[in-house]
């Protein structure tokens, strides 16, 4: 596995690189945010209260309007890990698997006692963010599998009946490793996903979601991307649901004017496939990123989730500037989601210029310590 070095990037494609960075992980965050206040809605309730629309602006949740779930929290943590991964890669230790489980495990140590100012340095600065601190509904299935230093893998998953999506939602930073084969981005996010979301329909809905991304980022057509991942699925044991999904999504495309009926009927009972399948909906049938992510959050299912799994889909197809500049500038976290999507855009078009096994700048290994 490899990711491509700063030698094989021009400064245009860097900068576009860049956008779709920022793009895929404010989206996803703008998505989570967007849904979290009607996460617990049926479509019914959800009009009762928002209108014969349904949701079409940020409303508060937790308090504020561009509150974000454990959703976003774990798909930041799961950057951080993929930084980490390179980064430790100068040492001769090269388990990407490994890297993330460690970084989950940050992640999970927010939600219990600890507080920002009792994490040590090897930790990371992303572990000391005092606004990730905060509980916002975190799945049991995160919480049981990053609670023991054992890590979950294919052939012994954690929580193996767990057919949710909340690790799907976390995987679209997988697809930020454009330098990859689709292959190998499909099976790291599997190995990821396992550690949490032990059923194939969570985890090939993961694998399909990065796989997506993945494609959108390299400047592929949404079309194109819904091809890549039902290549990928075809392969793996298990995949029938996932498949029969996104070929719903397709089809559904061809039955005239999108509508909230279409989309609840792709949710279906809500687990990770017809979530996956909503989003997907929305961002082939999506006027715009706008458009696209009311789609995706007015229905039956967890609106959070499948708010996430579109918006990172339609800001790696777009990039930052398509996404709702209201709704970015009202996100919580904002300033934490730039950073940390800048520092991922660097360490993989520059990696090498930041730390080879023989040098490497302090200031970068303080932010994403080797150990």
């Amino acid at each position: 596995m490899s990711a491509a070095t700063g030698a094989l990037w021009g400064r245009a494609e860097q900068q576009d690189f860049r956008s779709r960075v920022r793009g895929t992980l404010l989206g996803s965050a703008v998505g989570d945010a967007f849904g979290a206040p009607v996460a617990a809605l049926g479509l019914d309730a959800i009009r009762a209260t928002h209108g014969a629309d349904g949701l079409a602006a940020p409303v508060p949740a937790f308090g504020r309007r561009g509150a974000v779930t454990a959703g976003t929290q774990l798909a930041l943590f799961t950057v951080d890990g993929l930084i980490r991964a390179q980064v430790r890669r100068d040492t001769g230790a090269w388990h990407p698997p490994t890297d993330l489980h460690r970084a989950y495990r940050r992640w999970a140590a927010t939600q219990w006692d600890w507080g920002p100012d009792e994490r040590r340095a090897e930790d990371g600065w992303l572990a000391r963010e005092e606004w990730l601190y905060a509980r916002r509904d975190p799945p049991k299935a995160c919480l049981t599998g990053f609670a023991e230093e054992s890590m979950g893998t294919l052939q012994e998953p954690r929580n193996r009946d767990e057919r949710g999506a909340a690790a799907a939602a976390r995987s679209a930073p997988f697809g930020l490793l454009v330098g990859w084969e689709p292959q190998l981005v499909a099976q790291l996010a599997v190995e990821c996903a396992v550690q949490s979301h032990g059923h194939p329909v969570a985890y090939l809905a993961a694998g399909a979601q990065a796989v997506m991304v993945h494609a959108l980022a390299r400047g592929e057509s949404p079309d194109a991307a819904v091809q890549r991942a039902l290549a990928q699925l075809t392969a793996r044991p298990g995949h029938q649901e996932v498949t029969e999904a996104l070929q719903r999504s397709l089809g559904a495309v061809r039955q005239g004017m999108p509508s909230a009926q279409r989309v609840a009927e792709l949710v279906g009972d809500g687990e990770a496939d017809g979530l996956l399948a909503a989003a997907v909906y929305a961002l082939l049938v999506g006027e715009d990123v706008r458009h696209g992510l009311s789609l995706a959050v007015n229905h039956g299912g967890d609106s959070a989730i499948c708010g996430a799994l579109a918006g990172a889909l339609l800001g790696a197809l777009h990039g930052e500037t398509a996404l709702p500049p209201a709704w970015v500038a009202e996100l919580e976290g904002r300033p934490t989601v730039l950073e940390l999507a800048d520092d991922f855009s660097m360490e993989m078009t520059q990696g090498p210029a930041l730390h080879s096994p023989s040098m490497a700048s302090p200031g970068w290994l303080a932010r994403y310590p080797r150990a």
